[in-house]
């Protein structure tokens, strides 16, 4: 009987060796898990801190990008500025040279003109007239044209009344009867009205 209790007590401790083992190695899994635990934590700390930084220089850099562009488009600015100063002097200074040639051949045919010795009035009547044809093509090359008025209706856009002239029937009502004054347009713009008398 004491022989079997013996046993009895020797297995139990023998079987009760196991689950010491197990709940130290329990406790020590849960120490590693918890370990494993605050370490990862920690990383993760540390990650947000990079985190946290991360925007700040990203900011920076977006605020020297930005910088850099502004004081491009300044300098561009700036140059453009010149540039277009410097075009619009050159343009009030030197615009009416188109004209100017354009006109320097009629004003050559006016020097022959003069220089001719000949007294036939049909001869300088004729010369006149080519001269004159001359200039005015060479204003229609400017894009300048003369406002038709014959026979047109009174337009406050092209004409200027200067005179109503009245009993002239309700066919010459509100109509240009006779051009006084010639009037142009420059590219289709008004440059001079055409000073008119109109039909009453």
């Amino acid at each position: 009987m004491a022989e079997k209790e013996e046993k009895n007590k020797h297995i139990k401790v023998e079987g009760q060796e196991p689950e010491a083992k197990k709940e130290e190695e329990t406790q020590t899994s849960e120490k590693e898990t918890e370990e494993k635990a605050n370490d990862k934590a920690e990383d993760e700390k540390g990650a947000d801190a990079e985190k946290q930084e991360d925007p700040l220089e990203k900011a920076n850099k977006e605020i020297a990008d930005l910088k850099d562009k502004y004081l491009r488009t300044l300098a561009e600015f700036d140059n453009y500025k010149k540039r277009t100063l410097k075009e619009k002097a050159e343009l009030i200074l030197n615009g009416s040279e188109k004209t100017v040639k354009a006109v320097l051949p009629v004003l050559d045919d006016f020097e022959r003109a003069l220089k001719d010795k000949s007294d036939d009035p049909k001869a300088i009547k004729d010369g006149v007239q080519m001269i004159f044809n001359k200039f005015v093509k060479a204003l229609e090359s400017l894009g300048v044209k003369k406002i038709d008025t014959d026979g047109k209706d009174f337009d406050t856009d092209f004409h200027e009344a200067v005179a109503m002239v009245p009993g002239m029937g309700d066919e010459k009502k509100g109509k240009v009867i006779e051009c006084v004054q010639t009037g142009y347009t420059l590219n289709d713009k008004v440059i001079r009205h055409a000073k008119v008398a109109v039909g009453q």
